[in-house]
């Protein structure tokens, strides 16, 4: 989110700020709206090749990013002009600067366990580096934050013009996408920590109004911090009480700490930086990358490319794109298997013993065989069991044209679980096509819920009352 924000700034150096709050307010506002939309249970059916490759991508971005500032130089607006930049970033590192930056680095990966509980990596590194860089080596050159205002920050209100209506409404909503995941991500993280189950709506539109008022103040916009939530939940916070308290110790200390942190070193945040970029990196996935298959290892890597070097946004739409392709495919075969033909002996033999059982009340006499015999040799079944999508449409129409010698079409719906609208509009193809070749049709409805798409499509008057059937029963006297 950071990267986004940022990146809005530099793209407009005069009213980068301005607009970049206002990006904050609208990102506020589209997850509000994702959470009054019930949009949220959405956000975590992301398939887990996307949310590798996106998170190592972001991993990735952030250690290209902080090459140049670990080095002592000023950083690259991208990650492509980052990876081109670094040989120069090397020739002309500042030597000081890097000692420190890699001093961090070694303090954020080596820093043992228990001593966390007493003083966490990143504080003590920040606080002893930043100590020693403003003592001893003020005259060497190293870049440090600069000044900070302090005290709490005066109300900002919001520009936007039509000139920049579309990128900041861009950058907005790659922002809300970017925090739901993240917020949504974190908090079954936590479901599965504290055996508890979130309502990610709700944690949408709280988000969503957090972040909208802090863009009227000037803040950066917020989402879940995973690795700080769990280090909470450990700690024994398992409550929202603990997130307040959260918060109101960081506002005591960013209304008087500011004077202090001018003096950070740019390298030392940088240090800290490629950590955690280390630790976003998916290295579990990436160890057993050729046990998961060819096309989980595929999708995972084009989404880290896109999100390296296109968008994030791009990345995971393309991502669930190609991942809802195949997993569709896949439903698809099995949903071919609720769909079948039937015709003439093989019919005959089931409705006989159909009519013979204790549900149908039809004496069975050689007259009745006969006619059956007859009429089902000219009759094809078309039985739907089960769900169906639209996907397997253009398959039923294939199958229905190698099933044309027939002069009754008997449709069995009555076991049918879903039927979407694409499916009902072959089904209203399948009964004009036979209509219009002056041949019978007979239509055995499903239940109320699978009816809805075919009435919607004017079913009633494309066939008349008397050849619609609520059970087979009923549609195989006519054939008698």
């Amino acid at each position: 989110m950071a990267l986004v924000f940022t990146q809005l700034i530099a793209s407009h150096p005069d009213t980068g700020l301005v607009l970049a709050f206002t990006c904050v307010i609208l990102a506020g506002l589209f997850q509000i709206l994702f959470g009054l939309l019930k949009l949220g249970k959405y956000f975590v059916m992301v398939p887990y090749p996307v949310i590798s490759g996106f998170m190592t991508g972001i991993g990735i971005i952030i250690i290209l990013l902080q090459i140049s500032p670990l080095l002592g130089n000023a950083g690259d607006s991208n990650a492509l002009a980052a990876l081109t930049n670094i040989p120069n970033a090397f020739n002309q590192q500042n030597t000081f600067a890097t000692v420190l930056g890699v001093i961090t680095l070694l303090i954020m990966i080596y820093w043992p366990e228990k001593w966390t509980k007493i003083i966490p990596a990143p504080l003590f590194a920040l606080i002893t580096l930043t100590i020693i860089s403003s003592t001893f080596f003020t005259q060497q050159g190293i870049s440090v934050i600069g000044e900070i205002p302090t005290g709490f920050p005066s109300l900002l209100m919001p520009s936007l013009s039509l000139d920049t209506l579309y990128q900041v409404s861009y950058f907005a909503f790659l922002l809300a996408v970017l925090g739901a995941i993240d917020s949504l991500l974190t908090s079954m993280v936590a479901d599965t920590l504290t055996e508890t189950h979130h309502n990610s709506d709700k944690e949408l539109i709280g988000q969503g109004i957090a972040n909208t008022i802090a863009g009227f103040f000037g803040a950066l916009p917020g989402a879940g911090a995973t690795m700080r939530t769990a280090i909470n939940i450990r700690a024994g916070g398992k409550t929202a009480l603990s997130g307040i308290i959260h918060s109101i110790t960081l506002l005591i200390v960013i209304l008087w700490a500011g004077d202090y942190a001018q003096y950070i070193p740019h390298t030392v945040l940088a240090g800290m930086l490629i950590k955690v970029g280390l630790d976003i990196i998916d290295w579990r996935f990436i160890f057993q990358i050729k046990k998961v298959g060819l096309f989980s290892a595929s999708l995972m890597l084009l989404v880290l490319l896109l999100t390296v070097f296109v968008d994030l946004i791009t990345a995971v739409l393309v991502g669930m794109f190609i991942a809802n392709l195949v997993t569709l495919d896949r439903l698809t075969h099995i949903q071919l298997d609720n769909i079948t033909f039937k015709r003439g002996d093989e019919l005959l033999s089931e409705i006989s013993s159909e009519m013979t059982s204790n549900k149908a009340n039809i004496a069975l006499t050689d007259d009745i065989q006969n006619n059956l015999s007859k009429s089902l040799a000219n009759t094809l079944l078309l039985e739907i069991d089960g769900p169906v999508s639209f996907a397997v449409s253009r398959e039923l129409s294939r199958r229905f044209t190698e099933n044309l010698a027939f002069t009754t079409l008997v449709i069995d719906l009555s076991s049918a679980k879903l039927i979407g609208t694409t499916t009902a509009l072959m089904i209203t193809d399948l009964i004009e096509r036979t209509k219009i070749k002056n041949k019978k049709v007979l239509v055995i409805t499903g239940t109320e819920k699978t009816n809805q798409s075919l009435k919607k499509l004017s079913l009633e008057t494309l066939l008349d009352k008397k050849y619609q059937f609520d059970n087979r029963e009923q549609a195989l006297q006519t054939l008698i």
